[in-house]
């Protein structure tokens, strides 16, 4: 058993290679188990058939489970058209089969371009947006049938990487929001036959990838042996999209406390950038207002000098 932890103790980001069967929160469990630590979130949930890229935000990380989240998703999607199910996937019951027409690349790559860029999706019945309080899923079972709003998400990319009809592969990168299974059943329709999911395996996340992912038998067996910084990786890793500004160690205190502080002339970054002082400690995200020509601090991940409750 791995020696229990302080809290305090482990943080950072884990790149977990999500195996199918599991919940997000089933590795949730994992981690802390391995870490001794509750202070463990997932950036971006994954269904139960899904597999593959889940970043995890460990210790004082967790404060970034919102940002990491936030990255664009890239998904290979297996499907099957003729068959329409409960769930929009492979575990769900059979509520439809239709055949299907003599498609020419043509017809595909013309239903294709309906999902392409900013769109209008309905969830899935069974999914875990809230309708009056409570889960879709927990609706459906209860075969009260949610009505589901739709929702504008973003498809950068989609493309055919395998038809055998009547299986088809696709490549697919999105927005946080996006369901591929609603990509899925819509398609089916745009086919006129009908389609559900049978295999999804997230690529990345942002700038988490899957060659780089490790297994949770990995995690468990680092955490055994005391190895858990050789997975864990620094917040660096998940800011590496963002510009990055130096600071004077005055701004700490600022940072911390919320309040804004004058921005050089000179600045040329306009978002969101990492913070960082002198030694090269990262010391949060800021966003520079250009317009008001200061720094408007977004999050502080470390506390100043003097700090009553300091996070080490």
């Amino acid at each position: 058993m791995p020696r229990r932890r302080a809290d305090a103790d482990v943080h950072g980001f884990l790149n977990v290679c999500k195996p199918r069967g599991f919940t997000s929160h089933d590795v949730v469990a994992v981690v802390r188990r391995a870490l001794g630590t509750r202070r463990v979130g997932h950036a971006g949930t994954l269904d139960p058939l899904a597999e593959g890229v889940l970043p995890v935000c460990v210790g004082k990380y967790t404060r970034l489970v919102d940002f990491v989240s936030e990255g664009e998703k890239g998904y290979y999607a297996e499907l099957r058209l003729g068959v329409r199910t409960s769930t929009d996937d492979a575990e769900g019951e059979v509520v439809e089969e239709r055949p299907v027409p003599a498609l020419r690349f043509e017809d595909i790559e013309g239903a294709l371009g309906l999902f392409r860029g900013t769109i209008s999706q309905v969830p899935p019945a069974y999914s875990a947006v809230k309708v009056a309080g409570q889960r879709a899923y927990d609706l459906a079972r209860r075969g009260a049938a949610p009505v589901l709003a739709a929702r504008e998400v973003t498809v950068h990319r989609l493309d055919v990487l395998r038809w055998e009809p009547p299986s088809m592969a696709l490549l697919v990168a999105c927005s946080k929001g996006t369901y591929v299974r609603s990509i899925v059943r819509d398609l089916g329709e745009a086919l006129g036959c009908g389609a559900h999911l049978t295999r999804l395996v997230r690529l990345w996340v942002g700038s988490f990838g899957l060659s780089e992912a490790v297994s949770l038998e990995e995690l468990q067996e680092a955490a055994s042996t005391g190895r858990v910084q050789a997975v864990l990786l620094p917040a660096e890793v998940a800011l590496r999209s963002l510009p990055s500004a130096i600071v004077d160690p005055r701004r700490i205190v600022d940072l911390s406390h919320g309040r804004a502080w004058p921005a050089s002339p000179d600045v040329r970054v306009e978002r969101l950038a990492r913070v960082y002082d002198s030694d090269g400690r990262l010391l949060g995200l800021a966003e520079h207002d250009a317009g008001r020509r200061v720094w408007q601090p977004r999050l502080a991940l470390t506390p100043p000098a003097g700090d009553p409750n300091p996070e080490h």
